[in-house]
Order: structure tokens, then C-alpha cells, then sequence
């Protein structure tokens, strides 16, 4: 969905995905509030919210923004997801700037593939955290996702990593979710995070495949030799520093 800057807000419409009102688990160490927005290009097979990868719920931008102000009194900040929240640039930049003006913190969910939303996000100063999730290595990108992506989601990586060491980007971090037989890949992957950014391991978990116990996660960790966090259902969020050093639980 786009619109032309001409435009007024009242104009401006969000295919609209879903609302919570208080969540702790989607921005570590914040009660936020999460927005969904309805359509991602890509269709991974362990997507949580798959009914919300297609249709239309359209909404006007401001009704969004009164659902944020109604939950501002428990929050600290509002998180925006999907689908994929980038593929509705001005709705999202508008709504992003508008939550910054409540003097709410602002974070985003993303898989990487509309850059240029990003860029817009960073360069208004309405985005505060990043979690940019990378699916697969290089090579593999375009097959595994049925997209030729690489260039976008390797631009979406540099203009977050970019933006962070230029003090334009509070917070930003590589989410990497794992299953079994698909390991391998990580090293690939990692090459191209810098050590300043939080490396996130995460559990995949899908009927089909047994999943990675929080150990397991663990020994694949000390292979890469850097700090990172694992994220399991049944652990939570720990910060892993290899070969079983300090381990600091914290909430997923």
C-alpha cells in the first residue's frame, strides 16, 4: 500500500493485522504495545502469524494511533510487526512519528526486504530499535524464500548496522531462528554482524521437526566464539558468552 506525499493523514490507511495492548515479550526489558500489519511478501513455513501473511482489514492510521494512546498509561514504547510492517511505508512512518510525539520508544519487527522503509524510518528519527531477521545464508536467500531478495535484505543489515554505530539507532539486533539440519548456515550468516550488534539464536519450533533444546543451542554457540542470546520456550532469553560461562536469564 503506498501513498502520494501529497496526501493528508486522515487519508492515510493501514491494512491492519492485529492489537495487543501489553506485551513483554516483544522488546526485551520493555512493556510495550504491538501493532500488526496485515501481508508480508514471503510465506516461511514457521510463521507464527500466517493468518495475517494475506487479506485485507483496511483501517484509517488514526484509529491505530487512538488504540497506542488507550494503552500509553502501561507502556513504554510501541513494537510494529506483521506480516511485514515495512511493505506499508507511509502508514508506518506516519504512525511511528505520531508514537514518538506521545513520547513512546519505537520498534520494529522486520524481515529486511523494503530498505527503503527502513532508511525513511532511521532518517526521520522515529525508530528506535531494529530486530531484522535473517532467514537463511546469501546463497540460499532467493530458493529458500522464493524472492530474489539478497540485495534488499543485505542493504536493510548495512543501513541498520550503519545507523547504530552513528548513534541513529539506539538498539539493533540479528534474529536467527534454527531448526534442525539448517545449523550449518549460521556461519555463513554471521559474517557479515558486526560484534557491536546483539546476536539473537532463536528456537524454532514447528510440529514437523524435534526442536533444538537450549543446550544444544549452546554448543552451536561456542562454534562462532562471540556473545550471543538464546532464546527457547522453555528458557526463556539467556545472554551465552560460550563454553558454558555467565548465563543471565531474562524474559522472552
Amino acid at each position: 500500500m503506498s501513498h502520494t506525499s501529497t496526501e493528508v493523514a486522515s487519508d492515510i490507511l493501514v491494512n491492519f493485522g492485529g492489537f495487543v495492548p501489553l506485551s513483554t515479550v516483544d522488546w526485551r526489558g520493555r512493556s510495550v504495545c504491538t501493532v500488526f500489519f496485515r501481508g508480508c511478501p514471503v510465506r516461511c513455513w514457521y510463521c507464527q502469524n500466517k493468518e495475517i501473511q494475506t487479506g485485507t482489514d483496511e483501517r484509517r492510521a488514526d484509529s491505530i494511533l487512538a488504540m497506542i494512546q488507550d494503552a500509553q498509561l502501561l507502556i513504554s514504547g510501541v513494537v510494529f510487526s506483521g506480516g511485514e510492517a515495512t511493505m506499508q511505508r507511509d502508514a508506518l512512518v506516519y504512525i511511528a512519528k505520531e508514537s514518538k510525539k506521545m513520547g513512546l520508544l519505537t520498534g520494529l519487527h522486520t524481515n529486511g526486504l523494503y530498505p527503503e522503509t527502513i532508511d525513511l524510518l532511521i532518517q526521520n528519527k522515529c525508530i528506535d530499535h531494529i530486530a531484522l531477521d535473517i532467514k537463511a545464508r546469501w546463497e540460499n536467500y532467493s530458493n529458500r524464500l522464493g524472492l530474489d531478495c539478497v540485495t534488499e535484505v543485505k542493504r536493510s543489515l548495512s543501513l541498520c548496522q550503519n545507523a547504530m554505530a552513528q548513534g541513529n539507532l539506539l538498539e539493533f539486533e540479528v534474529v536467527i531462528t534454527l531448526f534442525r539440519g539448517y545449523d550449518d548456515e549460521l556461519s555463513s550468516i554471521i559474517r557479515d554482524v558486526r560484534e557491536s550488534v546483539s546476536l539473537i539464536l532463536q528456537q524454532g519450533v514447528v510440529p514437523e521437526l524435534s526442536a533444538f533444546s537450549e543446550e544444544e543451542l549452546m554448543d552451536i554457540a561456542d562454534r562462532m566464539k562471540r556473545t550471543v542470546r538464546i532464546r527457547t520456550r522453555e528458557g526463556g532469553e539467556i545472554v551465552y558468552e560460550g563454553n558454558r560461562n555467565r548465563r543471565t536469564t531474562g524474559k522472552w
